[in-house]
């Protein structure tokens, strides 16, 4: 076949070698100048894009049967996230409420349901629980201004285009915290289940201690009850996940158990039982966030939800949008997550995000578009206005059950075992964030668990792969001899690949790594005695997408070594940001325009090319007489070019001799 009949000349007018590309700020502003009023409108108001294409028929029925699916799953978790939180239940429907709505107009995830969860409940709760007693008014105060705090954290990190800032933290970390957490929000309900009081508290040393010492108030009625409760909850979870016509199972588990529960309590009326009490009936009101001069000692919590949020929600929103074919943008996400928290604020809710159990059930339930949240809000809405007087008599322990079955799915453990397997550093990662939150708190795990995380990523960075290439035989490919033992090398010649930027902070082992090849690589078994030092050393930066004034400084003086040495550098596919930063610091002049090539393959032609001028003495300046009667390396060298291949292609343009 006639390969140059597949060739297509590019008709993109790339910039010169001196030209500057537009900074990211200027290339955002240009694309916002370019975008019409229909696309201004979808990125103000996201609910206009599936507004605008609604299918009644196809859609409604599926959105229906969604919406009320999870509002009838979130009325008993909220009530048991809120007790989670310290609050008292209502708080828990007043932040299922609003914020639903809210999301549902700003937010970009079609399926996503948000509201209270069990992890910013925990958070919730550890940190306030420290500042003012739970029975308090002004508990409840910081809760909801906590959830404003939030908010405005989310729309500057999605309005600054931030999100990718969370990138950096592993997912091991995230998976090892909520694991932890999860196992302290099941040890937080025992007090529920046995009776009796425990400590409030994040760590899991003192819940065991509480545990313990109250042993002797422990009560059967509450336990057995509890008991009771969450092995039916879990195992209409299990057959609503194994079997798909039981499916409906699976949502209906926590409202099950809270019929159940009331319905014993209104026809036994036990007295060692306690129950919710009485609930507000109605719709929150307005009410804006106070207690501003406690900003100060909330700052650090509404950091650390903020990331769980972006973390959970964003992620699970993703998922969810790749598995049903739409895009998504994650800054809009955060934005519309900071809405809603802002909005419910002021409605006396406290922090709401992505949940994933309930993410799940409406993506489960067939819903299409953000109709099926706001159903959902409608249905908390009517749980508000006509229900509440029916939660009086529902059991503390039933609702603390609700979450225990939470906390139980959330401890990962065989994402433990996957990480054991397949990688020992992510497993450390895990096994960090997760000792150091059940032992530390909460506050202080996740604290351990991104500084950790970071510290692989600075340790991956500051120490990058550089491998040693050699050609595939029949070839003009390079690659890593590690990876292709057959691959060939040249005697004199070596060729690295550095996959990785090259700035201030992996510049030194760069150098060190560089000028170790001087006295590692001639002690190769590749290499034949009479080429028993380098004489050149080709850079392959097809890897590398950027370089910085440290490192340009670092390779003058390493080039400077080489020379004395009469080791000469060549530079082979350099990226255009890398060749204009070498151009403009003045490396290439230093350098030599003809050791700079479009390939390694002409790099290595050339450097054959050039033996004779750096072989040809040594470094004294004589030729040694005991070789004289052995072939010359230079036709060694040229044995194993084909004839054909004499020419090579220069990178840069040459100056004509005069």
């Amino acid at each position: 076949m006639d390969m140059a009949a597949w060739e297509v000349r590019s008709e993109r007018p790339w910039p010169s070698l001196h030209s500057s590309s537009a900074p990211p700020v200027s290339r955002w502003w240009s694309s916002l100048k370019a975008m019409t009023a229909t696309e201004w409108l979808e990125m103000l108001l996201p609910c206009t894009r599936w507004i605008c294409r609604y299918r009644s028929g196809d859609y409604l029925e599926l959105d229906l049967t969604a919406g009320v699916t999870v509002g009838v799953m979130l009325v008993p978790q909220a009530m048991s996230y809120a007790k989670l939180a310290g609050l008292h239940p209502i708080y828990g429907l007043y932040s299922g409420f609003v914020p639903i709505f809210v999301y549902a107009v700003f937010g970009s995830s079609r399926q996503l349901a948000i509201g209270p969860v069990t992890l910013v409940s925990l958070l919730v709760s550890n940190v306030l629980g420290g500042i003012v007693d739970p029975s308090d008014e002004l508990y409840t105060e910081l809760a909801i201004l906590l959830a404003f705090m939030v908010g405005v954290l989310e729309c500057l990190l999605g309005l600054l285009r931030l999100g990718w800032l969370l990138r950096f933290i592993s997912h091991s970390v995230i998976s090892g915290f909520i694991s932890s957490s999860a196992i302290i929000i099941a040890l937080s309900q025992a007090k529920y289940f046995l009776g009796y009081d425990i400590v409030q508290s994040s760590r899991i040393f003192p819940l065991t201690e509480s545990i313990i010492a109250g042993a002797s108030d422990f009560s059967w009625s509450p336990f057995l009850m509890g008991s009771v409760i969450l092995t039916l909850i879990t195992l209409m979870k299990h057959l609503g996940k194994t079997k798909k016509n039981l499916r409906f199972l699976r949502s209906s588990g926590p409202l099950t158990a809270v019929v159940l529960g009331t319905a014993f309590v209104k026809s036994f009326h036990p007295s060692s039982i306690s129950v919710v009490g009485e609930i507000p009936q109605g719709l929150p009101t307005f009410h804006i966030p106070r207690e501003f001069q406690h900003l100060k000692s909330l700052i650090s919590t509404a950091f650390l939800i903020t990331g769980v949020a972006i973390l959970e929600s964003v992620g699970i929103a993703k998922a969810l949008a790749a598995k049903n074919g739409y895009e998504l943008d994650p800054n809009q996400e955060l934005f519309g997550l900071g809405m809603a928290n802002i909005c419910g604020s002021f409605f006396s809710a406290y922090p709401a995000t992505g949940s994933f159990s309930r993410s799940a059930v409406n993506n489960e339930s067939g819903a299409q578009t953000g109709l099926s949240g706001i159903i959902t809000g409608l249905t908390i809405g009517c749980a508000l206005l006509f229900l509440t007087p029916w939660f009086r008599d529902i059991p503390q322990c039933a609702l603390a059950a609700i979450v225990v079955s939470v906390g139980i799915s959330l401890v990962d453990y065989e994402k433990a075992m996957f990480l054991w397997q397949v990688d020992k550093k992510d497993f450390l990662l895990w096994m960090l964030t997760c000792l150091a939150t059940l032992f530390l708190g909460t506050e202080i795990g996740v604290l351990v668990g991104v500084f950790s995380s970071l510290a692989f990523v600075i340790h991956e960075s500051a120490n990058p792969c550089i491998a040693i290439l050699g050609r595939l035989p029949g070839t003009t490919i390079y690659r890593n001899i590690d990876q292709y033992p057959e691959a060939c090398l040249y005697r004199g010649i070596v060729v690295i690949r550095i996959e990785a930027p090259i700035y201030f902070a992996n510049i030194s082992y760069l150098k060190d790594r560089l000028r170790e090849f001087e006295l590692v690589i001639s002690k190769n078994r590749k290499w034949e005695p009479q080429a028993s030092r380098i004489h050149f050393v080709i850079i392959e930066m097809a890897s590398v997408p950027y370089i910085d004034s440290s490192a340009v400084e670092a390779l003058k003086d390493l080039h400077q070594e080489y020379k004395l040495h009469e080791v000469q550098i060549a530079i082979s596919n350099p990226n255009q940001k890398v060749l204009m930063t070498l151009a403009r610091s003045h490396l290439i002049e230093l350098i030599g325009k003809s050791w700079f090539f479009v390939s390694v393959h002409d790099a290595v032609k050339a450097c054959i090319q050039q033996a004779p001028n750096l072989m040809g003495t040594s470094p004294g300046g004589r030729r040694d007489a005991t070789q004289t009667s052995q072939p010359d390396l230079v036709q060694k060298l040229w044995k194993q070019e084909d004839e054909s291949a004499v020419e090579w292609e220069y990178l840069l343009p040459q100056e004509e001799e005069t």
